[in-house]
């Protein structure tokens, strides 16, 4: 007996509709498993497709699976083609699982269905049935993606919650490594050949209360941070402020007793915040206050002979003077045209700007060129003037250790009679200078300043 096999066939008169599945999942956890959760959502959809055959329903083979994709963004490999193939007219009906595989925030969704109707393209979700060609259909869509939503902003405040209830507990919960720390077994510990520099950090600043001359240090000793980047003013300031060095941890205002061991004793750190209390500004007067005799070993006489720092009290104010060496002997007498008392300022003053403009001049740039090669036969003339062009604005930010080191680098001797003051400047000093200045990044030095 012969049999005939028989299938449903379509009627001729239905429209075939080209049916997409969607699929998601958040997080990329199981999806190695031979069938994974993607895997489960399409064959929900494909046997809903498949019930559906009579309508005309057909199935398109390309598959739409994103895998580790939230659903509060629009942002997804397999979403962005699914896009770009309805806007080719390539899909009649999107279908997935759940409304929230497809996204979580009804904003996202507004503009998902707005692409979808300028292409004719409907909407079907297997476990919740409507689509979204009818009105009562866009109502339980609207509906069910604010309780979506909702969902997902609780989940939100549960992590947070979960977080701050976590450093509450003085719990390392992830984020860039300070220096001196490694993360081990989800916890800090402390990174012994590091450790060290930061505690250099904190001895520095409380000794010279100067960021400036902190970095200038640092640099001289080749502290670098973990990526091995000679650090930077901003480096050292970030150093000061995180509150892990002192064993704590702090969220949104809160410090808590951390799990991992401090690296700075709370007497390093009380003294350089009680430093960082005051202002850059302020400290900067304090600092430049106590100015230190700039000139001292430098500065002499037309007669060969040094000047002598000293100074004089009237009135509450301070007053500081380079002394011929004959006044303080008490041989005052005589016009023979050697000066015997400078006003400091006036005369630190005189040779700063001196030297600034000294170093403008092209033959000063030549000089101090020759005398670098010396040591750095690849320096260019051309980089050698950029070098002393980035010096001249840090002048105004040097404080006085800071300013007496350079200018004893680059002023051999400062002669000073009734005709004006004659400068004699250290070519190799300077060339020396060029060479650091050149192996700095330009936007360190300026971050310096």
């Amino acid at each position: 007996m012969k049999t005939r096999a028989t299938t449903a066939a379509m009627p001729s008169s239905t429209k075939k509709l080209r049916c997409a599945v969607y699929t998601r999942k958040s997080t990329d956890e199981g999806l190695d498993k031979e069938f994974n959760t993607l895997d489960a959502q399409r064959d929900a959809c494909e046997a809903y497709i498949a019930s559906q055959r009579a309508e005309g329903w057909a199935l398109l083979r390309d598959r739409y699976d994103d895998g580790g994709f939230s659903g509060g963004t629009l942002e997804r490999p397999a979403l962005q083609r699914l896009l770009r193939d309805i806007q080719a007219d390539l899909i009649d009906v999107i279908v997935v699982y759940k409304i929230d595989r497809l996204s979580r925030s009804l904003m996202d969704f507004a503009k998902l269905v707005e692409v979808m109707d300028a292409h004719g393209v409907t909407f079907v979700s297997v476990t919740q049935s409507f689509n979204t060609t009818t009105s009562m259909g866009r109502l339980t869509l609207n509906i069910l993606l604010s309780f979506a939503q909702f969902e997902r902003e609780v989940i939100g405040e549960r992590i947070r919650d979960k977080f701050a209830a976590s450093r509450a507990r003085g719990m390392w919960m992830g984020g860039k490594v300070p220096l001196g720390y490694d993360v081990v077994a989800r916890k800090l510990v402390v990174n012994e050949e590091e450790a060290p520099r930061v505690r250099r950090v904190f001895e520095i600043f409380a000794e010279t209360g100067s960021g400036i001359e902190t970095v200038a240090r640092l640099r001289a000793e080749g502290a670098t941070s973990k990526s091995g980047r000679l650090l930077d003013k901003g480096d050292v300031y970030k150093l000061l402020n995180n509150r892990t060095y002192v064993g704590e941890a702090s969220h949104k205002g809160q410090v808590y007793p951390g799990e991992h061991q401090a690296i700075v004793s709370r007497d390093l750190w009380d003294r350089a915040h009680a430093i960082l209390q005051v202002s850059p500004r302020v400290r900067a007067n304090q600092n430049r206050a106590h100015t230190p005799a700039l000139l001292k070993g430098l500065i002499f006489g037309v007669d060969g002979r040094a000047l002598s720092p000293t100074h004089a009290r009237k009135n509450g104010r301070l007053y500081r003077y380079y002394v011929a060496q004959r006044v303080l002997k008490g041989d005052a007498a005589g016009d023979d045209g050697i000066v015997r008392r400078v006003s400091a300022a006036e005369i630190e003053t005189a040779v700063v700007d001196q030297v600034r403009a000294l170093l403008r001049q092209p033959e000063i740039v030549v000089g101090t060129w020759r005398a670098a090669r010396v040591e750095a036969p690849d320096l260019t003339e051309g980089e050698t003037h950029d070098a002393l062009h980035r010096l001249d604005p840090l002048w105004e930010h040097l404080f006085p250790a800071e300013l007496a080191r350079v200018v004893r680098l680059l002023v051999e001797r400062v002669v000073v009679g009734p005709g004006g003051a004659d400068i004699r400047l250290r070519l190799d000093g300077l060339g020396g200078l060029v060479r650091d200045l050149t192996a700095i990044r330009p936007d360190a030095l300026r971050a310096a300043a």
